[in-house]
Order: structure tokens, then sequence, then C-alpha cells
């Protein structure tokens, strides 16, 4: 089945590759991008795909048992337009050509100086030729990794500037979990590609750990009641997550927040950042209770952002400058 889907999807990539993208390439004088372009145009076929999955799967799922129901929804629409963007490629794909070289040049470097990042099956022989154990220990590994990028995002001051986009939405839904600030985007998948670089995770496999990834991702910020039963501490699932969101949990206290996991519950569980309880709190961040505004469209939430980070940075360089030597202390 999932050999069929695929054949499918790639035939699909193909005629729409050769009856729309190729033309327009070459109507342009591009056709030296035409093997991105193609990659881009499956990368644009597999974000609908994802897009009508999680929605014949999910809103009946928010409708049926939902946390919160809410008589108006438009405080919705700008996160289904961050899925789109993000989804079909279009901020993807840009990121893509602007940090290829750079990573393309950081790989030079590395095998320059007698680094070849090896893959995991190298490390561990035992995985040579098991294709799904392969997958499933980079899973866990690139996992982690985004467990500790997440722990950053809350925990430098300016980083949360950017972050706190994404957990200003009040109205907690499937739509939301792309919902971020452009920058906390590149920065997030620069961490992912740097991650994966170093380790070695060939591309295939990269993709399918992405890809599953931002599967359970959608799932856990649905507004569902939905509980995984046995599989509650296994897998990170919307009741887990909404803590994660809920005001006066996720994102106060000593850690900054709880609930960090985007895939395993279990790293939550060694740090220490675990919350299993079975309770639907508001989402959102306190001080918007107190009126601060962090923007209703996608233009105000990305200029506000910047805004905040940039207060943030220039009142850690402030401070930085009165302990210079030859600086004033307060």
């Amino acid at each position: 089945m999932i050999d069929g889907l695929a054949g499918m999807l790639e035939t699909a990539q193909s005629a729409l590759f050769e009856r729309l993208t190729l033309p327009v390439l070459f109507d342009l004088g591009l056709m030296r991008f035409a093997e991105d372009a193609y990659a881009a145009t499956g990368w644009l076929l597999l974000g609908l795909a994802q897009i009508a999955v999680l929605w014949l799967v999910l809103r009946p799922l928010e409708a049926w048992r939902p946390v919160e129901a809410w008589a108006d929804r438009r405080a919705i629409r700008v996160d289904v337009l961050y899925t789109f963007l993000e989804r079909l490629g279009v901020i993807p794909l840009f990121f893509f050509v602007t940090l290829r070289p750079a990573v393309e040049s950081l790989d030079a470097a590395l095998r320059l100086f007698g680094y070849i990042p090896p893959q995991l099956e190298d490390v561990v022989p035992a995985l040579a030729g098991r294709p799904l154990l392969a997958f499933l220990a980079y899973l866990i590994v690139l996992d982690l990794s985004e467990y500790v990028r997440h722990r950053l995002q809350h925990r430098l001051s300016w980083w949360w500037a950017l972050h706190s986009v994404h957990h200003s939405q009040r109205q907690l839904s499937l739509w939301a979990d792309d919902r971020n600030h452009v920058v906390d985007t590149l920065l997030s998948d620069l961490w992912r590609a740097l991650g994966a670089l170093i380790i070695g995770v060939p591309g295939g496999q990269f993709a399918a750990v992405v890809f599953a990834t931002r599967v359970i991702e959608s799932l856990s910020h649905a507004n569902t009641r939905l509980g995984l039963g046995v599989l509650e501490r296994l897998v990170v699932g919307p009741r887990f997550h909404r803590l994660h969101h809920a005001i006066g949990a996720g994102h106060e206290g000593p850690a900054r927040g709880t609930n960090f996991a985007a895939l395993l519950p279990v790293w939550d569980v060694i740090f220490g950042t675990a919350d299993f309880r079975r309770i639907a709190l508001p989402t959102g961040i306190r001080d918007q209770l107190d009126g601060v505004v962090y923007g209703d469209g996608f233009w105000s939430q990305q200029v506000k952002g910047l805004e905040r980070a940039g207060r943030v940075l220039a009142a850690e360089a402030r401070r930085l400058a009165t302990r210079a030597p030859g600086g004033s202390t307060p």
C-alpha cells in the first residue's frame, strides 16, 4: 500500500513538473534549477496531501470532542496561512535556497579537516541493512536534539521573544503547529539540518524523520480531548502538549515551561520537565491577560516578534557594556 501511494505521488509529481513547472523554468531561462524545482514540486504535492489528511482526520476529532468550543474561529485563520506557507514549501524552499550554500560549505570544511560525518550504521553496525531500525534510531537521536532546542527557545530571552509568536495563540488547534516567527523557523530548521549533518543522516531517512515528527506535532496541537491510552507516556499527544501551551504551566517556573518534547515524552521524564496531569487549562501567555498584544495577522506578528527580540538584545548589550572595563555599573 505504501509503495502504491509513493508511486501515485511520483506519477503526479512528474506530470505536474512536465506540464507546468518545466515550461515556466524554460520561459524564464532558469533551467539550471530544474533538479531543485522537481524536488520542490514533490514537496508541494506532499504538502497538499498532508494538509488534506490533517483536515480530514483531525478536524472531525476537534468537532467531536473539543477541549474548547469557539463561537468565533477567526483567530485561527492566520494559523491556516502559516500551515499553507510551511507545508506547501514556500518557507522551506526559501531557506533551502539561502542556506544550502552555507551547509555545503560547512560540510566541505569538515571534510577538509578530515571529518566525514559517520552514519549511525557505522557507529552501530547492527543497524546496517535494517532501514526500519536505522530510521527509529535517527528518530530518537534527532528528537532528543529537538528537545534541547525547544528548551533553549524558552530559556534564551531573545529566542523566546520570537518563539512567543507560537505560544500567543489563545485558540489552540490542529493548525497551530506551524504558527512560528520566520526567524524562529529559520533557526529551528538550521538546528535540525546541522544536527542531521553532524551525525550523517541520509537524505531519505531525514525526510522520513521530519515527516513523522510533524504528523505527531499536528496531532498534539489539536483541540481535542482525545486520549492515547497506554501510549500516553510513550508518544506526545494533545493532552500532554496542551499543558505546554497552558497559561501558568507551559512557559513559567524554574524550567521556563513543561512538556517540551516533540515526539517522545521520555525526554521530559528524564530531565524533570514532564507534567502528565489530566487537566485542560486556558492556553496563551500570561501577560496577554494584562493586555499585551502579540499581533493578530501574519505581518503584525512578525514585526512585533522582531521588535521584542530587538529590545531584549539591546538591553543585553547595555548590560554587557556597563560590566565591561571602564563601564559604569548601575
